[in-house]
């Protein structure tokens, strides 16, 4: 009952009714004064009050009914108004309204059919750069691809397809002179020991860059375990491995994040020639941290872009960037070479990671 009183209409009401009260009271003073100055003699005390509650009870209909019709035109065109607003929060930004008046309402109302087609205007340029980035996705995913394909083949030709020429052409040699010369063809099979074992090794690194990103519905610390494990019973490396539970983490974050131990233990299978390898993933209320280290041959940071293993770790860095996170590497000749990774994380208000 109370909001109806407060409605436009009901204010309109109301202000006729204060000019019926403010009115009332000056006729009453200007019959009072006469009274009591000139005392005629057809102004008597009850002619007064008479005239004055007669004016009161017709001045009260009659505002009421003022106030009612009066109110009314801009009740509609306040409630068009209020239908504009509604359809505009429901994004149905084409609607307008218009009024053959030239007032202040008519002006709020052309006011909101612009903000309309402004906002009709934001709403085709939001889809159609939807629909760009999109595309641009579809485009970059495509050249990704196409560059992790060719980069495999690269090495593939440089490494394992150079290592298996030299092995036929030594194999080859090797029969020719393994009854002339038993001591030299020994020493020949195992050269070519040992190139069959760097090129096991070259495959083996360049097939983790074929395993499926996705985990296979593996938290990122199980998922990882069992990349090791398989390392384990294929390479002569001993892996020390300490993994927290990380909780619950974007797929993109750990997407990434097992990329960036892929790339890390295929380099080190590759070029570190390391007999130990630490994995260590810790988190905070504030941050995850990965720290992958061996203890191989090394490499010069500053000469990185002349190392073989500089392409990877350009991608190792662009895809912590990617998810907000910094990456650290150490590492000098004959000391080994260090990995750490830290990714923000956000806590919500129990302090649990989202």
């Amino acid at each position: 009952m109370l909001k109806h009183l407060n409605s436009i209409r009901y204010m309109y009401i109301r202000s006729h009714l204060y000019g019926l009260i403010l009115n009332t009271f000056i006729l009453l003073s200007i019959l009072l004064s006469m009274y009591v100055w000139f005392q005629p003699d057809w102004l008597s005390a009850g002619a007064i009050l008479m005239f004055i509650l007669l004016y009161v009870v017709l001045g009260f209909i009659m505002s009421l009914y003022a106030g009612f019709r009066s109110s009314g035109d801009v009740k509609h065109r306040l409630d068009y108004i209020s239908m504009m607003i509604t359809q505009l929060s429901r994004g149905n930004f084409s609607k307008r309204i218009y009024f053959n008046e030239n007032d202040e309402i008519a002006a709020v109302g052309d006011e909101l059919n612009v903000l309309g087609e402004k906002l009709e205007q934001q709403k085709d340029s939001l889809v159609k750069l939807a629909d760009e980035k999109s595309e641009l996705a579809r485009t970059a995913h495509k050249a990704a691809t196409i560059e992790e394909r060719q980069r495999l083949a690269r090495d593939l030709h440089d490494a394992v397809s150079q290592q298996l020429f030299a092995l036929t052409m030594m194999a080859q040699a090797t029969e020719k002179i393994f009854d002339r010369r038993p001591d030299k063809a020994k020493e020949q099979l195992q050269e070519i020991t040992q190139m069959a074992l760097q090129a096991q090794t070259e495959m083996r690194a360049l097939l983790l860059h074929l395993r499926p990103v996705h985990l296979s519905g593996e938290p990122l610390a199980e998922g990882i375990k069992t990349l090791i494990e398989e390392l384990r019973q294929k390479c002569q490396i001993d892996f020390d491995v300490d993994m927290e539970d990380l909780g619950d983490l974007p797929t993109t974050v750990e997407e990434q994040l097992f990329r960036v131990v892929q790339e890390a233990l295929s380099n080190i299978l590759r070029h570190a020639n390391a007999s130990e390898v630490k994995v260590e993933a810790t988190h905070d209320q504030k941050e995850i941290f990965l720290h992958i280290a061996d203890n191989g041959v090394g490499f010069d940071t500053e000469d990185k872009k002349a190392n073989k293993a500089s392409y990877g770790l350009k991608t190792m860095r662009e895809r912590c960037e990617e998810i907000g996170g910094t990456y650290s590497l150490r590492s000098r000749k004959g000391e080994g070479t260090h990995i750490d990774v830290r990714v923000p994380v956000k806590v919500n208000e129990k302090g649990e990671k989202e």
